[in-house]
């Protein structure tokens, strides 16, 4: 970066973004060494937008092929830079179509998108009908066999509340506790699909894909709704079902306190050349 483009970056803001993205083929939201990520496209998107590297840091991290329809992340823009030329510019440059910036608004410098979320909801679709859903196959989980979902809906309300969710969490997973709370779990008839809607203020590592799986296990009959309440109080990974495929996750909220979004955002200090 040259000295006259430092010279001419005379103040920073911090944005919140909102972003929407089709996983499908990419290796999740985290930059990774095997694979394209959102996360590099955004910040490559932000770089030369901004004329400078660009961090930007992500409110949840989708695993490989899962969507979000209102991902959250924040970065630093030059402070003439208007919500607008942010969306616009970073859509602009993105290199990828499968991903898209809907909104951004100027937040506290000391604004993050991770730790300042006070709750994220994520909806798993499938689709149980017998013949594949040839437009949608990117989207659901399609699942053979009919599912009755008042027998899920009732096994869902035992993981609701504070649980250690070890039967529910990847073997991989490398948070520090088990231990979560699951403030709201509904399973739901929309059409042709069921709908596993979850919210929390977090989630181990495959949780809502390890939840659908054992779900999908009553809905089908092979497990009855007190087996998941089982699965739960035994604190083993394989007492409960197996892990749902990631097409049919999609990350459809990131929640913050409003006190917090309405914080009047003073403008950080110049960049040092």
């Amino acid at each position: 970066m040259s000295t006259r483009t430092v010279k001419q970056i005379t103040a920073l803001q911090r944005m919140l973004i909102t972003i929407e993205y089709d996983g499908t083929g990419l290796v999740g939201w985290q930059r990774q060494n095997n694979g394209p990520s959102v996360q590099q496209f955004l910040e490559q998107a932000a770089e030369k937008l901004t004329t400078m590297p660009t961090l930007i840091q992500g409110a949840g991290r989708t695993d490989a092929g899962v969507h979000a329809s209102a991902q959250a992340a924040h970065l630093d823009v030059p402070a003439h830079l208007s919500a607008n030329a942010v969306v616009n510019g970073l859509n602009a440059w993105l290199e990828s179509r499968q991903i898209s910036v809907v909104a951004a608004r100027p937040v506290a410098p000391t604004f993050n998108a991770r730790f300042d979320a006070a709750g994220r909801a994520y909806r798993y679709r499938i689709y149980d009908q017998r013949q594949p859903a040839a437009l949608r196959r990117n989207f659901v989980w399609h699942h053979h066999k009919a599912l009755d979902t008042e027998p899920m809906q009732q096994a869902a309300q035992h993981l609701v509340g504070k649980h250690d969710f070890t039967s529910f969490r990847a073997r991989a997973c490398q948070a520090r506790s088990p231990v979560r709370s699951l403030n709201n779990l509904e399973v739901a008839r929309r059409g042709d699909e069921v709908h596993i809607t979850a919210y929390a203020p977090s989630f181990l590592h495959h949780q809502i894909r390890n939840i659908a799986g054992t779900l999908a296990l009553v809905g089908s009959g092979k497990w009855q709704p007190d087996d998941v309440r089982t699965a739960l109080l035994a604190k083993d990974r394989s007492a409960a079902g197996p892990t749902a495929p990631p097409q049919g996750l999609c990350l459809i909220d990131i929640v913050y306190p409003e006190a917090l979004l309405a914080a009047r955002p003073p403008v950080s200090p110049p960049v040092s050349p």
